[in-house]
């Protein structure tokens, strides 16, 4: 698939538009659906596309500009070595664990070309409330899914427990302060997914006066 080349990225100081007015993009919002990481395949995005994503990716509030996030990126040959790892750290928290289930542990990372782990890092002790920087890094994940999506890819954010497991945290190198936010697998949809039960919206909503 051809995809155009991206606008190039502003310079700093240059006056940006306050709005872009496209259906296209709300078309793509309402409509967006995520892929289940074992439904995809190859192609993934290429190196440049993959600059590209990751670029988008940060332009997201971050109020006090800390970036608090950063990511890892895993593909090629790296997905098996990190499957290696869960496999490993899986099998000591689980020692009754079959070899099935050790084989489907350790098959996770390469279920989709590339997977970005996107790291939440806090700066501690900061005016900044450590829950607003939180919410910046969920911003950058949801805008992953986003950008793959609008560059034709399909896309998943998954945690699983290989987020929360301090072995797997000590062997991607997190530090005080860092924490998974989410697992990010992009590819090419082998089938299409369908729509899921959504919230009724009316229910939701409230209006304080």
């Amino acid at each position: 698939m051809t995809r155009d080349p991206l606008p190039s990225k502003p310079d700093f100081g240059e006056e940006l538009k306050s709005c872009h007015p496209c259906n296209d993009t709300l078309t793509l919002l309402a409509r967006r659906r995520s892929t289940a990481a074992g439904n995809m395949t190859a192609p993934g995005p290429s190196a440049a596309q993959l600059d590209d994503l990751l670029h988008i990716a940060t332009r997201v509030p971050d109020h006090g500009k800390l970036a608090p996030w950063r990511f890892i990126v895993f593909e090629g040959e790296a997905r098996d070595r990190f499957g290696n790892l869960l496999r490993k750290c899986f099998a000591a928290a689980n020692p009754d664990a079959t070899e099935e289930l050790l084989e489907f542990e350790q098959s996770r990372p390469i279920r989709a070309p590339v997977m970005i782990a996107v790291i939440s890092r806090v700066t501690e002790k900061h005016k900044i409330p450590e829950w607003e920087q939180i919410l910046s890094a969920g911003a950058v994940c949801q805008t992953l899914l986003i950008a793959a999506s609008a560059m034709g890819f399909a896309a998943q954010w998954l945690t699983e427990w290989y987020a929360f497991d301090q072995n797997v945290k000590d062997a991607l190198g997190l530090k005080s302060g860092e924490r998974i936010a989410g697992y990010i697998y992009i590819g090419t949809a082998s089938e299409a997914p369908r729509e899921r039960v959504r919230p009724d919206v009316p229910t939701l909503i409230t209006r304080w006066d």
